[in-house]
């Protein structure tokens, strides 16, 4: 039996956007399992909906990988203010509010961040009786509060300024979500935890990992490289945000200790501290090269044409196990070995696949050292890219993991068994 399904993800995009495309595999995965799926989304920097034409009355609508996306006029960037994007996100909340009540669903899939995609779930839950699934892609409020508390060495984090009564009423808004929600799902073990400790039932908690298009990061991408980085250099990449939570200041730090190596950091993508960092490079005269957000398919082969990937967040102890970074599924996709300053998750994984380098967080010298050991050891690089590829096969596939999501959406809505098992991965 089809259901009507009211996907609510406001940073949605497709692969020819240079941002997460998770949403787009699972409402598509589920409009070819036969369901009839809205999608609402906003204006999100770097994304790309699928949608061209005129907005009318704040929104266009149109058939996307067979499914419908609706866009509403909410221009939103990890650049703006943080009472800038605190209104658009209770702007996109009352827009999904009006939408998620206007006609009968049969289940509402809200996939947070912004936590205020549960307000139209909760809603639509307290006064129609529709199901929901609660999907945790960061958890909030427990990330910004965790950057808002003081590190050694930095002034602050992303979540610094958010006023103390904010992160309450986000807990409150969380714990009701994770409560009544016929289904949380949650991208980490450690994120899954956060749910447990907000009241959701064990039995209703599903673990589904970051994924990646193997067929897109693969060994079919055609590799390239920017101008002026040379065929003889060996290239490592980081892609994603420049944020103060990604701490890239490190990776110059490393970039010092790399001058006249052969070495090359490329930064692909955006965000608040990106001029800051260029600045910098541009005065010490590094071995960084800064490229604009991409899309999947440019990026792939960007990756297909590198040595090495890079995977960097600033020192903040619960990033290790509440980070599920779409970079790390994506170079290992591509078959690059990994060089990162995450411990935890991240670390487990590139030790037991065999695929990669961790050092400890904050630690430019390890960075470099860890760099320069892949540089001078090519045949182990090429076996720890091997390695790498078949990580990913073995668990970062989005198609399986899609498939797993309309198996839980099914369940959720009572038309499928349930999963025997709720958090294996």
């Amino acid at each position: 039996m089809a259901l009507r399904i009211l996907y609510l993800h406001q940073h949605f995009s497709t692969p020819d956007g240079a941002t997460a495309t998770r949403a787009y595999n699972h409402a598509a995965a589920l409009a070819e399992a036969g369901h009839a799926v809205t999608l609402a989304c906003g204006r999100y920097a770097g994304a790309a909906t699928g949608l061209a034409g005129p907005f009318r009355h704040g929104a266009r609508r149109g058939a996307v990988a067979g499914f419908e996306v609706v866009e509403f006029d909410l221009p939103y960037g990890n650049a703006q203010s943080l009472a800038r994007r605190s209104r658009v996100f209770l702007r996109y909340a009352a827009a999904t509010s009006r939408l998620a009540l206007r006609q009968r669903w049969d289940l509402i899939l809200a996939s947070s961040t912004p936590p205020t995609v549960a307000i139209p779930a909760l809603l639509a839950r307290l006064l129609r009786g529709t199901p929901f699934l609660f999907e945790i892609r960061d958890p909030w409020p427990e990330l910004p509060a965790a950057l808002s508390r003081p590190r050694e060495g930095a002034s602050g984090g992303d979540g610094g300024g958010v006023p103390g009564a904010v992160l309450a009423a986000i807990g409150r808004l969380a714990d009701a979500a994770c409560r009544r929600a016929s289904v949380v799902v949650a991208l980490t073990e450690g994120m899954a935890r956060t749910a447990l400790a907000r009241g959701t039932d064990p039995d209703r908690l599903r673990v589904l990992p970051q994924g990646a298009d193997l067929a897109l990061f693969g060994p079919d991408a055609r590799p390239w490289r920017p101008d002026g980085v040379g065929a003889e250099e060996m290239v490592a990449v980081y892609a994603g945000a420049h944020g103060r939570a990604n701490g890239l200041g490190v990776l110059l730090d490393a970039a010092a200790r790399l001058r006249g190596t052969g070495i090359r950091i490329l930064l692909v993508g955006d965000g608040a501290e990106k001029p800051a960092l260029m600045a910098r490079a541009a005065a010490e005269e590094l071995p960084v090269l800064f490229l604009d957000p991409m899309p999947k398919r440019r990026l792939a082969g960007l990756l297909a044409g590198a040595d090495a990937g890079l995977l960097c967040l600033a020192p903040v102890p619960e990033f290790a196990e509440w980070t599920a970074p779409n970079k790390l599924a994506e170079c290992l996709a591509a078959g690059l070995p990994v060089v990162a300053n995450v411990p935890g998750r991240a670390q487990r994984l590139l030790a037991e696949g065999g695929c990669g380098l961790t050092v400890p967080p904050g630690d430019g010298d390890g960075l470099a050292a860890a760099l320069l050991a892949m540089a001078d050891d090519p045949a182990r690089r090429r076996v720890m890219g091997q390695a790498a590829r078949r990580l990913a096969e073995r668990h970062f596939d989005s198609r399986q993991i899609a498939a797993r999501l309309v198996a839980t959406v099914e369940a959720a809505a009572g038309h499928a068994p349930a999963p025997a098992t709720a958090l294996a991965q």
